[in-house]
């Protein structure tokens, strides 16, 4: 053993701890780059998306005008067609964003939502906190009754209370004893259903015009988006996505259970309110300028925790940008099924979203978590 140490060898006793730590490290950094790589590919996706979507449209504008008059939008505005630049400037480009700012809120609102209440059927289109907000919105447009004014700032905040009335009933619920995350789920549904019946009662009411109008708005539409309505969107969506990338380290504590996190100093209850209404006001926000537009929340976090598992520190980011790619692949769809019209997205994610819920429902199990 001696003359081994004298020539340098490496000794079982002094080679075997280290190698295990040394193959268990590198194993880790192979796990974090994985999950980089995916992160990073949903992002070059979106990009991908996003730069075909922007060339497509019933005005027939070839690929080379449209990225021209976006490079002389900027640069040379004497060069620029008026017709194509409002084409691309007034119609494409706003409901585009529109599509990447929505899809990565309800991606991010969905994925914080399911790790709450360990769930993979939990979003906030399932859990009634759409319709709350599709309720005060239809309230706002159809009969003018807001909350601090009108205009934009007042829609936001009328959809923004009448969500929290959902999350309150889900706050409730989860403050009893024995409570499951089923019983919150089938809590916020029951509130949907309530919310979405007095929607229809206000419908009713409404003039023909009004009607059209709302109608449109409540299946999910992203065709009359303005650069105004996405500056709101994106504000609203950025804050709430950084504050539950913050929060996600106390997330994934909440998914072993409350006993665990409250062992580990966690006050799980009050996480879930603060959970609660941040997803509140990013839904809000969203369904304030483009309606209800369900499923979203619910296939994207889910789709992406079978290659990344469900830890929120990549959870959240990779969440946000596949929801970004599958609703404006949507977007896409509809504008292409009927073209030159268009298909309200809602009912495209509907068709995506219906059968991956019916999958949840019949194969989730406990071990995804």
């Amino acid at each position: 053993m001696f003359s081994k140490l004298r020539r340098g060898e490496p000794t079982l006793q002094s080679s075997g701890p280290a190698s295990a730590g040394d193959t268990m490290a590198r194993d880790y950094r192979k796990y974090v780059y994985r999950k980089i790589l995916f992160i990073i590919g949903c992002v070059v996706a979106a990009i991908i998306v996003f730069a075909y979507a922007t060339t497509y449209g019933s005005s027939n504008i070839s690929m080379w005008d449209v990225y021209s008059t976006i490079w002389n939008h900027f640069f040379n505005p004497e060069l620029v067609d008026p017709y194509d630049e409002w084409a691309i400037f007034t119609i494409r480009l706003p409901r585009i964003c529109a599509g990447l700012i929505a899809g990565m809120s309800l991606g991010v609102a969905g994925a914080a939502m399911q790790s709450m209440m360990k769930n993979p059927l939990a979003d906030p289109y399932t859990t009634g906190i759409s319709s709350g907000a599709s309720f005060g919105a239809t309230l706002a447009i159809g009969l003018g009754i807001s909350v601090g004014g009108a205009g934009d700032a007042g829609l936001v905040l009328t959809a923004f209370v009448f969500s929290l009335i959902p999350a309150a009933v889900i706050i409730l619920v989860s403050s009893l004893k024995h409570t499951s995350a089923a019983t919150m789920i089938l809590a916020g549904i029951a509130v949907m259903y309530l919310f979405n019946a007095a929607t229809t009662i206000i419908k009713l009411g409404l003039s023909d015009s009004s009607l059209s109008a709302v109608f449109n708005w409540t299946v999910g539409d992203l065709s009359g988006t303005t650069w105004s309505d996405c500056q709101v969107m994106l504000v609203f969506t950025i804050i709430g996505t950084v504050i539950l990338w913050a929060l996600s380290k106390k997330l994934n504590i909440l998914i072993t259970g409350d006993k665990n996190a409250k062992a580990l100093g966690l006050d799980a209850h009050k996480l879930r309110i603060v959970l609660l209404i941040l997803i509140s006001l990013m839904a809000a926000s969203i369904v304030c300028f483009t309606g209800i537009i369900g499923f979203v929340g619910l296939v994207a976090p889910h789709i992406v925790r079978i290659f990344l598992g469900s830890d929120n520190r990549y959870l959240i980011p990779a969440s946000a940008m596949f929801g970004a790619v599958l609703l404006m692949v949507a977007d896409l769809i509809s504008r292409w099924v009927i073209a030159p019209t268009f298909l309200p997205v809602g009912v495209i994610t509907a068709f995506i979203g219906c059968p991956m819920f019916m999958y949840l429902l019949i194969k989730s199990k406990n071990s995804v978590w």
